[in-house]
């Protein structure tokens, strides 16, 4: 991964799934050079890694669309890229306030669940409910984001002691990033309606789980599950006979279970790879670790002069 200059824009939630890891991996596979002039839609950005370092290292892509199921994330990018100085404002005061519980463990989460119960209610004004969104990604257990069924925040308070609640460097640089780029929160089909003639397209979508008890894809309150990878596939397919291009990552369900080829059989017209990356995300401190993931593409990758 190329060093993050101070003043880059970089993911300003913790996100399960994140990809900083696989940026390496993603940037062997991008046909575009540098000076070229492509639209680029990522239609689940999640924490937005990819996002980030694509802006930073694509500066002449003329199009930039990101799309999100999750209504909360999506308000928190749209909160940042329109009203960021009202927003850092009030994660300052709440830092302040939050540390000032730090030996005060009782009066601490009184303070973190009347944060959580006001961002579950949606009554907030948006710039109120970014702020929430944020802090509790940063003060809750393990950053988790996760929602049950009524779309209710149900993360515990974390462990964290003094946490960063207010990057107010990055929130500002985030937010001149996202001044090129147009926000949607839609169902991922919808992003077709913004490919223009050269469009890459790349998909991180909730992962399928490696087990039972393994699943981080409660972004929302509904579930992401095998008919909706199979959706996603067959929009892939759409995108494919169209000429666009796709790059997709997911789990290597097949690295769990050498019998399950439910992506190899899914994705089989197109070029699978297996690649290391790292999930920092688990209750289980002792299954984080390294694995394989996938990225497949469905195109080959042209030798460029840069």
């Amino acid at each position: 991964m190329k060093v993050t200059k101070e003043n880059t824009a970089k993911p300003f939630v913790k996100w399960a799934g994140g990809k900083s890891q696989l940026i390496n991996e993603i940037d062997k596979t991008i046909n575009f050079n540098k000076s070229e002039k492509f639209t680029y839609i990522e239609p689940f950005v999640g924490g937005g890694a990819i996002l980030f370092w694509m802006l930073e290292n694509f500066p002449n892509m003329e199009k930039v669309v990101i799309n999100d199921v999750n209504s909360d994330l999506i308000i928190t990018y749209k909160t940042i890229k329109s009203n960021v100085d009202e927003l850092i404002n009030i994660l300052k005061l709440w830092e302040a306030e939050y540390h000032a519980f730090t030996d005060l463990p009782e009066d601490r989460k009184v303070y973190y669940y009347s944060k959580r119960e006001l961002f579950n209610s949606r009554k907030s004004d948006k710039t109120t409910h970014a702020a929430l969104f944020i802090f509790l990604n940063r003060t809750c257990f393990n950053g988790l984001f996760r929602v049950n069924q009524s779309n209710g925040f149900n993360v515990p308070i974390g462990s964290y002691k003094t946490p960063m609640i207010c990057d107010s460097e990055n929130l500002n640089s985030v937010s001149k990033a996202l001044q090129k780029v147009e926000i949607l929160n839609d169902d991922f089909t919808q992003t077709l309606n913004h490919a223009g003639k050269n469009t890459l397209f790349y998909f991180d979508p909730p992962y399928k789980p490696l087990s039972e008890t393994s699943s981080f894809n409660s972004y929302s309150k509904d579930e992401f599950n095998d008919n909706e990878q199979i959706r996603l596939k067959a929009f892939c397919d759409k995108l494919d006979k169209l000429g666009h291009q796709w790059i997709l990552s997911n789990s290597d369900v097949k690295g769990k279970n050498p019998h399950d080829n439910f992506f190899d059989d899914l994705y089989k017209s197109y070029i699978i790879s297996r690649v290391k990356a790292r999930r920092n995300i688990n209750a289980n401190g002792n299954k984080r670790g390294e694995l394989n993931e996938l990225l497949i593409i469905n195109y080959k990758k042209q030798q460029q002069y840069i």
